[in-house]
């Protein structure tokens, strides 16, 4: 069978055992919509946890950032990976313990401030809406070249899917979607690395294979070789950086902190039994993740040195099938600027080739000329990634509308059967404005996610580790700081990335050197300043809140 059947039916088949985990699901009550009846096990939390923080872009797009960007693109694995010892120590055990739903739910109680609870729903939407646009561009990606539909028509059809298992499941029904969906994004994500390592290296695993010498008896390691090419080819040594030292120190805090103060993360958390049972899960996802998270830098070598081998210097006429499948969706781009017919990938302005990032993982298995079954899974792994995540935002979202805005603000009488209708129409409302997004991403599917990162770090991160470990922060405090940390992080983010306010400046303008991607950092430290100065200019919270910290603090 061709790629296309298999991906029609493997596809299906995930997309099945989804709706039914949803029926068999099915919530009826607000603590079941929002924290699925913290009756979750570790075990299960751990790998609905690790689906859900790893993405479209941990699975499709991490590998092709380091496939192009070499020792450079380290700064994810480092920063994403490094947020959740943060996430462990500082942030999980002490927000369940806390016992609420939310983080402006925690926000709200610490900081005793309707106003604190309103600026951290904005700064929950805002991460979330950002968050969840790379996540449906990914899925429209898969669509568009697998299923061979338009991106467009791939978006609607995550959406319908997300959607329906968000809906009529909430929490619960996405915990345990998230299982099977982990389950699917690992498998699909390793064994195709297993395949290619032994194909290259006559090692299995990767991790082994990345480092070794390849198998056509040169002697030549696998490393050097790609080095070799990309010098050849007039680009930076894969294994040498060339970004700055403090981009690349502030990236990372971003991604790291940015982890710790991501609200779709935090609320599984408040899933599980007791405090013990959060820092087990968080354990427990920390090794799920770990296990891509290891292999992606071994499949962004294999991805880039077969790319090369195959496209650079080749006729045009004679690419194989998968070269042309990919210019259909126009992530790779030929442009004959000479009329030769020929490819030439060079980085320098005769440079004919232009490749999205966010295809190397999926053209990855085709160019290796894998298995069709094998390519099909690929597709269902990447799906399976996105739609976690997404599912997840979209919680958090419909949560922030229904249980931070209108319950706890707006109409607090409201009864849990009219609560939990809101909730399910503010999924419906935020599905709709994520493929909005999704048509209009302001980059590849990494860079989307890694700006939601900086949001996350810039308005969160301050609020949270000030309100477990100060009690002298008080309200004042927390929402001049959280105000003053999104604003900072939008205006870069908007002027930078965006281009709203005209043409997109060179990285020459960068503030301090620093890129988009990394001034949370920035924005975050900007974030404690202010909160700490208007806390110590102002009055103390009040008693209660000092024994509420205590609390906090004090396993139960």
């Amino acid at each position: 069978m061709d790629v296309q059947t298999w991906t029609y039916i493997i596809v299906g088949i995930t997309f099945l055992i989804y709706i039914s985990i949803a029926i068999w699901s099915r919530t009826s009550s607000t603590s079941e919509f929002y924290v699925a009846g913290k009756g979750v096990s570790p075990l299960a939390n751990g790998m609905a946890t690790a689906a859900d923080w790893m993405s479209a872009a941990s699975f499709i797009s991490m590998a092709g950032i380091i496939a192009f960007a070499g020792y450079d693109g380290s700064v994810y694995l480092m920063g994403w990976t490094g947020g959740y010892v943060l996430l462990a120590l500082l942030v999980a055990p002490y927000l369940r313990n806390f016992g609420k739903f939310t983080v402006p739910d925690f926000i709200g109680e610490r900081y005793y401030s309707t106003y604190a609870r309103l600026v951290a729903v904005f700064c929950a939407l805002i991460v979330s809406f950002t968050y969840v646009a790379g996540q449906m561009q990914g899925v429209g990606i898969v669509f568009s070249r697998f299923l061979e539909v338009s991106f467009e028509v791939g978006v609607v059809v995550g959406m319908v899917i997300v959607l329906f298992y968000a809906i009529l499941g909430g929490m619960k029904g996405i915990t345990y979607t998230q299982v099977a969906q982990y389950c699917i994004l690992i498998f699909a994500f390793m064994l195709p690395a297993f395949f290619i390592s032994f194909q290259m290296t006559g090692n299995i695993i990767p991790q082994i294979g990345m480092g070794s010498t390849l198998n056509d008896g040169s002697g030549v390691y696998l490393l050097e070789k790609l080095d070799t090419l990309s010098r050849e080819l007039g680009f930076n040594e894969y294994t040498t950086g060339s970004k700055s030292m403090i981009d690349v120190f502030c990236i990372t805090l971003a991604l790291m902190v940015g982890t710790a103060g991501l609200p779709h993360v935090i609320v599984r958390f408040f899933t599980v039994r007791k405090v013990s049972d959060a820092r087990k899960s968080v354990g427990l996802a920390l090794l799920f993740i770990t296990i891509l998270y290891t292999t992606a830098p071994a499949v962004s070598v294999f991805s880039k040195l077969n790319l090369i081998e195959t496209v650079s210097n080749k006729e045009y006429s004679k690419m194989p099938e998968w070269f042309k499948n990919w210019e259909n969706t126009g992530l790779i781009k030929f442009e004959d600027k000479n009329s030769d017919g020929i490819i030439n990938y060079i980085n320098s302005d005769r440079n004919e080739l232009i490749i999205n990032n966010d295809i190397m993982v999926l053209a990855n298995p085709e160019i290796a000329n894998l298995p069709s079954w094998v390519i099909a899974l690929v597709a269902a792994g990447g799906l399976a990634a996105a739609l976690s995540t997404a599912a997840g935002l979209l919680l958090v979202i419909s949560t922030a509308i229904s249980n931070d805005l209108v319950k706890k603000i707006l109409l607090p009488k409201i009864s849990q059967k009219n609560e939990l209708i809101i909730a399910r129409f503010s999924a419906f409302l935020a599905v709709l404005i994520a493929g909005y997004f999704a048509y209009n991403p302001p980059d590849f599917v990494a860079a989307v996610v890694a700006l939601a990162f900086g949001l996350a770090a810039a308005s969160f991160f301050p609020a949270i580790i000030l309100g477990i470990f100060s009690k002298r922060i008080n309200k004042e405090g927390a929402i001049s700081g959280m105000i003053v940390g999104i604003t900072l992080m939008l205006f870069y983010m908007i002027k930078f990335k965006l281009g709203w306010f005209g043409d997109i400046p060179p990285k020459s303008e960068w503030w301090f050197g620093i890129s988009p991607e990394g001034f949370g950092s920035i924005a975050m430290l900007c974030n404690f300043c202010v909160s700490i100065i208007v806390s110590t200019l102002s009055s103390p919270p009040p008693n209660h809140i000092e024994e509420l910290v205590n609390k906090i603090r004090v396993p139960e």
